[in-house]
């Protein structure tokens, strides 16, 4: 069955089960690799994309659900060839080491600041609670997303 999604801005029309899980189609179809396959189950947040601005997590949502929404990957996040403040912030913060969560730590990051820009430490913890860091960075994760946040203020 053929679907309309639009990803990173642009519109991409794919053959795919209604039931399939968006992080399929954004791997398989689509060759976005940045989003990972974790658990499986939408408890550690690996797959973790931006629908309509909001983070879901990619492996338990079926590709209907986002069909004809806005849907933001890691891959979306840099424009015009800069970095995302967050992305940069990993960056400069080192905040991870193996990688495998942090597409999905970043692009959870980035709602945050989108609803918040000013969120306190307590409020950065309590919102990356949901995306597991198997090597344990989260000191530098939350340092990173103070540092997004610092800089997303900067007029």
């Amino acid at each position: 069955m053929p679907i309309t999604l639009l990803v990173n801005g642009a519109e991409r029309r794919v053959e795919a089960p209604s039931d399939q899980p968006l992080l399929y189609v954004l791997r398989e179809q689509l060759d976005l690799t940045g989003t990972k396959y974790g658990c499986g189950e939408g408890q550690c947040g690996a797959c973790t994309v931006l629908v309509d601005g909001r983070p879901v997590r990619s492996c338990r949502t079926p590709v209907s659900a986002a069909a004809g929404k806005k849907i933001t990957t890691i891959e979306g996040l840099e424009q015009d060839g800069k970095l995302h403040p967050v992305q940069q912030a990993f960056l400069d913060a080192e905040a991870f080491q193996c990688g495998y969560c942090t597409p999905a730590m970043i692009v959870a990051a980035a709602a945050l600041l989108n609803e918040n820009p000013s969120p306190s430490e307590q409020e950065i913890m309590r919102r990356m609670e949901g995306n597991l860091c198997r090597c344990g960075t989260y000191p530098r994760i939350v340092a990173a997303v103070r540092q997004a946040s610092s800089v997303a203020r900067k007029p």
